[in-house]
């Protein structure tokens, strides 16, 4: 998601976020007093109704254009992993408004379940206590009209459309589910709609077949197992284009038929981007991917194959190249490795925002990467004067929509790239290849690319993750210069004016009277450090960082 294109305000939404640790099932390790959760690779930690792991959803949804009433029929299979004799889903109940669901029946095998609905929580009794290990299927009958998370709207055009908007934890105002990213399920969606629309999903299309009274059922089957955050449907009067395959993926464009022509080709891109990360990162995960034009309330959405972009993402101009970049590597990271928990945003929406620029350099070269990063650190800058909490931010609680900030993207995104200037690209790329491949279809953690990274390069990155993923603030350098004639030497001085100390491996150019420059590269650890080296003639100018390769403040001053 693009975070600085929101726009909505969400005191109006309750987002729901109860967070459960299970004691046996994590790790706990402090760091300067920072919690951090730890994954293992065997045993992943489940922080969200861990009693249930869901294996598949089918969702038959009934929609109409007479009203804005869901009719759906939820099939939902699960796998225990505790005892217990209630198991209890995610669902909006009815609210203040009259908006919201309400379930008329729950069965398994055509046998009816009690059940209660309240606090936004369908819990269902069952009829004997579950062994772990055993696999359940619950149907759920329901109806009404969502408060959230389904946005039945007009577009710019004044069309009726209907487009799901999951993210972070919607899921549940529109379908019942275990609504957290660490749950991962296949799903189908079985749509019965008017049939002028059609309707884009997860997956491959399995049937769309029209019915008696202008109505038209269309199914997408979704065999990869997705977060609910990715699954997605939407329903519109489109335009669909296939501008072409890449390693047998079929890649399509669906848009708002009035701006066919500039959709068409602004979307097109995808053909180019798609083989830049599947060269350096890994497989994609998906048997299509389509980019879809919509109603979704963020810039983009990296709904699973089937992306969600603003309506307003149409130029005819391909000024949205990076936008689509960044969404199509959330199909790596966020859907296929996806984070374990809110506080580790950044391993979805950091890499997006890194993968962006490594591929806007692939194409338009150092001078355009330059460009976009110093932005960046500009507003990382910004945002942490405003604001002084940690990337890993276990501070979010409930509310996962304020990660959506500078430190999860920019100051995300700037730790890949100081990673790839420390280590070197090779073995950068060798890293991020590794942590995909380990973590594809499952769910890491910070710690856990931490160690791939340590494998990888065999270095101790335990400073480099504490300093900049784990510490409220950025470094800020005064640095001062200056040259002693008589004894033809300069001196710089280095200090740190923050509370914390970081380790740096900072990079000064000298440029000397003639025009002629070297770097000097100095490691910065404590709070005042200096180097005097030989200087023939005083230096024109003295440059810190001058490789944007550093995420800080800086002023160089002289001294006379």
């Amino acid at each position: 998601m693009i975070w600085c294109l929101i726009s909505v305000s969400y005191a109006s939404k309750t987002l729901h976020l109860k967070i459960e640790i299970i004691t046996m099932l994590k790790k706990i390790l402090f760091t300067t007093g920072i919690l951090l959760f730890q994954q293992t690779q065997s045993q992943p930690t489940s922080v969200y109704n861990p009693a249930i792991d869901v294996v598949h959803y089918t969702f038959n949804i009934s929609l109409t254009d007479n009203n804005d009433t869901l009719k759906g029929k939820a099939l939902i299979s699960v796998l225990f992993t505790e005892k217990i004799n209630t198991v209890s889903f995610d669902l909006a109940n009815v609210n203040d408004t009259g908006r919201g669901m309400t379930v008329s029946e729950v069965t398994e095998k055509n046998q009816s379940l009690p059940f209660t609905h309240k606090n936004n929580k369908l819990i269902i009794q069952l009829p004997n206590t579950t062994t772990p290990g055993d696999q359940h299927s619950f149907s759920i009958v329901y109806k009404g009209i969502p408060a959230d998370g389904l946005i039945i709207s007009k577009n710019k055009f004044g069309h009726r459309t209907i487009f799901s908007d999951n993210w972070p934890n919607r899921a549940r105002y529109w379908i019942p589910c275990k609504d957290h990213l660490s749950d991962k399920a296949a799903v189908d969606f079985i749509v019965t709609a008017p049939d002028h629309y059609q309707v884009v999903s997860n997956g491959i299309k399995e049937e769309e077949t029209n019915l008696p009274n202008h109505l038209r059922i269309t199914h997408w089957k979704e065999t990869v197992a997705l977060p609910t955050k990715v699954m997605a449907i939407g329903l519109a009067d489109f335009a669909v284009d296939y501008p072409g395959e890449v390693n047998g993926i079929s890649i399509s464009s669906w848009v708002f038929p009035e701006q066919r022509e500039n959709g068409f080709y602004d979307y097109a891109q995808a053909v180019d981007i798609l083989p830049f990360f599947i060269k350096n990162i890994g497989p994609y995960a998906y048997k299509k991917l389509a980019n879809v034009q919509s109603k979704t309330i963020f810039g983009g959405m990296e709904n699973a194959g089937a992306i969600f972009y603003s309506e307003q993402s149409i130029t005819g101009t391909r000024k949205s190249e990076d936008l689509l970049a960044h969404e199509i590597a959330h199909q790596w990271f966020g859907n296929s490795a996806t984070e374990t928990d809110w506080p580790h945003l950044w391993l979805s929406e950091g890499f997006a925002t890194a993968m962006t620029h490594l591929y806007m350099e692939s194409r338009y070269g150092n001078d355009t990467l330059i460009k976009r990063i110093k932005a960046d650190r500009k507003a990382v800058i910004a945002f942490t004067k405003k604001r002084r909490t940690p990337v890993v931010d276990t501070s979010a609680g409930n509310n996962p929509m304020i990660m959506l900030n500078a430190h999860s993207y920019q100051k995300g995104g700037w730790i890949l790239l100081m990673l790839r200037n420390q280590l070197g690209n090779d073995i950068f790329w060798k890293a991020i290849q590794t942590y995909y491949a380990t973590y594809q279809g499952k769910n890491a953690a910070t710690v856990d690319l931490q160690k791939t990274f340590e494998t990888i390069s065999g270095k101790d990155l335990h400073v480099f993750f504490k300093q900049w993923l784990y510490t409220p603030e950025n470094p800020n350098l005064q640095i001062n210069w200056q040259y002693d004639a008589a004894q033809k030497k300069t001196t710089i001085t280095i200090d740190q004016i923050t509370e914390s100390n970081f380790v740096l491996p900072l990079v000064v150019k000298i440029v000397e009277a003639d025009g002629r420059s070297r770097n000097e590269k100095i490691s910065v650890s404590n709070k005042r450090t200096s180097i005097q080296f030989a200087s023939a003639n005083k230096p024109s100018q003295i440059e810190a960082d001058p490789d944007c390769e550093l995420l800080m403040e800086v002023v160089v001053k002289e001294m006379k």
